[in-house]
């Protein structure tokens, strides 16, 4: 029993030395400077929701609130962003969440984690596949969807309408340019990214010439549905006809949106200098696609009511709504360009995953082998690829979604209490090489190194206690979110017990807080490190905690059985 909970809880400390190839043989090449870095972020997150999720989530959660949902996401985002900054500064290894939780929690959290980005990876890849069919089938008038109606339906709850082929085609063609090497990918990358970002510019500058402010002070009784659908379809009308439960369900599934940026910190082992770019690069990446979300979904819900938006090409159809139809055909070739860029974006770090574990003796290590001529994990690639395309064949959109945003959040989540281990675990009982600390590299943040001072030394009291605390942070962050979800409608009401029980739980994580920050820290610094902790990690964990809470309990299942089936794996191994 004992070694059965040792090899759960050990943590890995070896190969993890930017330049060591610790099984020998070929490596992955460092072809990616700062610019491709940046042009892989902005290509992976700006695709799907400036082109689908910006319509579907007006019309179907927060109406022209979607701006608000989006700046909801963006911040949760950017708390994240920011702790996967610094352990792309520590851990400059392929893996992304997968590394850093192996070396901060342990093997079994690494391997829920591996696991929960494959899932996030290939339900990515399949959506975004899904979608580019989408806007190239209202490019030719929906003639191949008729077409595929006719003859491959599909009549069953959470798939597809029809067996998509040409989603799945695109996506065996992409997976085959990925296995040819990373530099080729690398530049089809940026060359779709800067046509994507310049149409994105179009929608936002000549949509402002056919908005109408009118559009978000629509009443219930002046929308078109009024005689045939309820209040509950259509909302209240207004800026935020759903209220403020729409905007944060519309936050949650907007998260599908900054997907993106975690997918630089998979690349590390092919970045030129990962220390110093996978930081600046994500932080990059998250303002410029912040601003492009914000303005194409302002503009869009000014151009179209909230509830005649196309939730599956909304942008396209806001043009041809207000008579636009040469822009509308402009605009929709461009997303193609963006949805190849994001689609490429989404495959990249898949391979990378597997890579990582199967390095580490999690899977099997035939997948990780990496090809003499293109320095890529060939076979993992086209295995994954397959798999991703068989998805977006058959199923659904907004069914991938939901699953993709609980492996993302679940993520987020173990990111940033990595980052509180690391910063809270005593210096003597790791080697500086396990965090890549003591590099005459290394960038000195004296506002940490002060407050480190400041509260003392670490000591293996300390960061037991600080352990403790953390887990507690998380238990009672869980608390809070189950009674804002469940008794949402309660609280609302003026409900005395619940508003009492709200209170209680937020004082007792603002002591805990308070608490935890206290204690003293590691003095061990890296180019890049989270301003304010603890509490910008404890604020991503809280907002990841409770849009997890936010989502169905039909997701929920599909994750759990997901989880159980690779656990089993885990235990069989």
């Amino acid at each position: 029993m004992a070694l059965f909970l040792q090899r759960f809880t050990r943590r890995k400390t070896h190969g993890l030395d930017e330049n060591l190839n610790e099984h020998g043989g070929p490596k992955l090449a460092r072809v990616l400077g700062a610019f491709d870095l940046v042009f892989l972020g902005v290509g992976s997150t700006l695709g799907v929701g400036v082109y689908v999720l910006a319509g579907e989530v007006a019309k179907n959660n927060a109406g022209p609130a979607v701006c608000i949902s989006f700046l909801i996401a963006a911040f949760a985002s950017a708390f994240a962003a920011v702790c996967y900054a610094e352990f792309g500064a520590r851990v400059p290894k392929a893996g992304s969440a997968y590394v850093y939780s192996y070396v901060t929690v342990g093997e079994l959290m690494a391997f829920v984690i591996g696991w929960n980005l494959v899932l996030e990876y290939l339900i990515g890849t399949a959506s975004v596949a899904k979608s580019f069919s989408e806007n190239f089938d209202k490019l030719v008038n929906k003639s191949m969807s008729n077409a595929f109606l006719d003859v491959f339906p599909i009549d069953a709850p959470g798939l597809g309408p029809y067996v998509d082929w040409f989603a799945f085609s695109v996506t065996i063609v992409l997976s085959g340019l990925l296995a040819f090497g990373m530099k080729g990918s690398s530049l089809f990358t940026n060359v779709f990214t800067v046509v994507n970002l310049a149409n994105v510019l179009l929608v936002i500058i000549a949509g402002l010439f056919f908005v109408d402010g009118s559009n978000w002070q629509i009443s219930f009784n002046e929308t078109d549905y009024n005689e045939t659908f309820t209040e509950e379809d259509v909302g209240v009308g207004g800026f935020a006809p759903f209220g403020l439960a729409g905007i944060m369900d519309g936050a949650a599934t907007c998260f599908f949106a900054f997907v993106g940026f975690d997918s630089i910190a998979a690349t590390s082992e092919e970045a030129k200098n990962p220390k110093r770019d996978i930081p600046l690069a994500i932080m990059t990446t998250l303002v410029v696609v912040f601003f492009a979300y914000f303005g194409v979904s302002t503009v869009l819900t000014l151009m179209v009511p909230y509830y005649l938006q196309d939730p599956n090409t909304p942008l396209v159809s806001a043009f041809f709504d207000v008579g636009q139809e040469e822009l509308g055909i402009t605009v929709s070739i461009g997303s193609l360009f963006g949805i190849s860029a994001s689609l490429l974006g989404a495959m990249i770090p898949l391979p990378r995953i597997i890579y990582a574990m199967s390095r580490d003796g999690l899977v099997f290590r035939i997948l990780g082998r990496i090809h003499r001529q293109t320095q890529t994990p060939v076979l993992a690639t086209l295995l994954l690829g397959l798999f991703a395309a068989i998805l977006s064949m058959i199923f659904d959109l907004s069914a991938l979604i939901d699953m993709m945003s609980i492996g993302t959040l679940l993520a987020y989540s173990l990111v940033a209490v990595s980052v509180l281990i690391i910063r809270f675990t005593h210096d003597a009982d790791e080697d500086g090489k396990l965090f890549n600390s003591n590099n005459e590299h290394d960038h000195k943040d004296n506002s940490e190194c002060l407050s480190a001072d400041f509260l003392g030394s670490t000591t293996n009291r300390s960061q037991k206690k600080a352990y403790i605390l953390i887990g507690s942070y998380c238990l009672l962050c869980l608390g809070l979110a189950l009674i804002l979800v469940l008794g949402e409608t309660k609280l609302q009401a003026g409900d005395v017990g619940i508003a009492v029980g709200t209170a209680i739980i937020a004082a007792l994580l603002a002591i805990n807080l308070a608490w935890l920050a206290w204690q003293p820290r590691s003095k061990r610094t890296v180019y890049f490190m989270v301003p304010l902790v603890p509490l910008i990690p404890c604020l991503s964990i809280l907002i990841n905690i409770y849009l997890m809470m936010r989502l169905s309990t039909a997701t929920w299942i599909r994750f759990g059985v997901w989880m159980l089936d690779r656990l089993c794996i885990l235990d069989t191994e």
